[in-house]
């Protein structure tokens, strides 16, 4: 493996101006789907808030994706620049493949206009846009930083589509990884799981996630989320509803905490209806409440607000988006170690970190809501941490480092 940085994760900052000197970059963000499909969770939401942030700073900040929105189609116009807070988000049709996102509009244009970029940042593997993202880069002399995105897990992996992701990793996600300028992880988790692969890696950047400032809590709450905050605080799990987030393991916690109560809450991704059925087979259902669908808004923060902690029991978790944002939000959060930004929480002392058995998740929430005097001093830890090292001002700095030390060894290069 090649050279391992990490880019500021623990410095702590406060101003958001820029540090790095230099020009403004003209950068190009190729990612396969973008806002307004919100459908597919926090990498949609993360890469904008960093696209954001970029252009904020001054820097040119072009993205190139397409319009898939699960079975159908964003309404957005095709081919041509929609200004999204800032970020040109230029939007391309998938009709055939789109499991793969296949593209050749978006194929062109890539050949056409990377060369007009200092440097390309490429977001998931896998999928068709990567693949043409990293040959145009490379056909133009263009550095490009790629993030997995937490999809190279060896776990991962084995439990879906083994073969066919086996050969693809070998023909393909391997030369674009090997070829890259650099790696970008949000956790040193992630970072070790690229590691574990045996490759000839490039540098691999450590830069987390940032998380907006909530906003203003209101009073249009749905009748579903209402009706789900009726009662003693609950535990909260919110995020998308997927075999991946390993909700079964918090769902077989249940009886062993005849006290808790918990919230699912998070678009469906196909996990709901077992997990209503566990629920109903252990003899929990009447504790837990399963809300399967885009939760946003003051929902979101009702949520937040009225829950007693946070839970997030994922398989893999290359960050863990949704829990970074409870943690902003004052929440003590219990997280197993295979999630990503558990190294902050253990950090901020900001929650519990446990095993992924129902036996040791139990024991975890036992002991939160057990004393909510400690459970409140581990929200204000975890939000003064957020505050003070993970605004989106703050990582897209660090992001600019990183572009900048690449674009740098490229011109170096006789």
């Amino acid at each position: 493996m090649g050279e391992t940085f990490t880019a500021g994760t623990t410095a702590r900052r406060t101003a958001a101006a820029p540090r790095s000197g230099g020009a403004p970059l003209r950068l190009l963000h190729v990612i396969p789907t973008y806002l307004p499909a919100t459908r597919y969770g926090g990498p949609i939401r993360t890469v904008h808030a960093l696209c954001r942030a970029l252009a904020g700073q001054g820097h040119t900040t072009d993205v190139f994706t397409t319009n898939v929105d699960g079975p159908g189609d964003s309404d957005v116009p095709l081919g041509t620049p929609v200004d999204v807070e800032g970020v040109q988000v230029t939007y391309f049709p998938s009709r055939v493949l789109r499991r793969l996102y296949w593209s050749p509009p978006m194929g062109r244009a890539l050949f056409a206009r990377a060369g007009g970029y200092d440097l390309v940042h490429v977001h998931s593997i896998y999928l068709w846009p990567t693949w043409m993202a990293a040959r145009a880069a490379r056909r133009h002399g263009v550095p490009y930083v790629l993030s997995p995105r937490g999809m190279l897990v060896p776990e991962l992996i084995r439990r879906k589509n083994r073969w066919i992701k086996q050969v693809w990793i070998r023909l393909i996600e391997q030369p674009n990884l090997e070829q890259a300028a650099a790696l970008h992880t949000t956790s040193e988790i992630e970072a070790h799981h690229l590691e574990s692969f045996g490759w000839t890696l490039p540098p691999v950047a450590t830069i987390p996630h940032g998380v907006d400032d909530p906003p203003t809590a209101g009073t249009r709450i749905s009748p579903d989320v209402a009706a789900a905050l009726a009662g003693p605080p609950a535990v909260l799990a919110f995020g998308r509803i997927s075999w991946e987030k390993g909700l079964d393991r918090l769902v077989a916690a249940m009886p062993l905490v005849p006290a808790a109560r918990l919230i699912i809450a998070g678009n469906d991704g196909g996990q709901a209806t077992a997990l209503a059925e566990q629920a109903r087979q252990l003899g929990v259902a009447d504790r837990i409440t399963l809300l399967p669908r885009n939760i946003s808004g003051d929902d979101k923060e009702a949520l937040f607000a009225q829950a007693a902690c946070s839970a997030m029991t994922s398989l893999s978790e290359n960050f863990g988006m949704a829990a970074f944002e409870a943690m902003r939000r004052g929440l003590a959060v219990l997280t197993t170690a295979d999630v990503g930004m558990s190294e902050i929480v253990r950090q901020a002392e900001a929650g519990v970190i446990v095993d992924p058995t129902p036996q040791a998740i139990a024991r975890g929430l036992e002991t939160m809501l057990a004393d909510e005097a400690a459970r409140r001093a581990m929200g204000r830890r975890g939000c003064e941490m957020v505050i003070a090292n993970y605004g989106w001002g703050m990582v897209a700095e660090r992001m600019t480092d990183l572009y900048r030390t690449v674009i740098a060894a490229r011109r170096a290069r006789p």
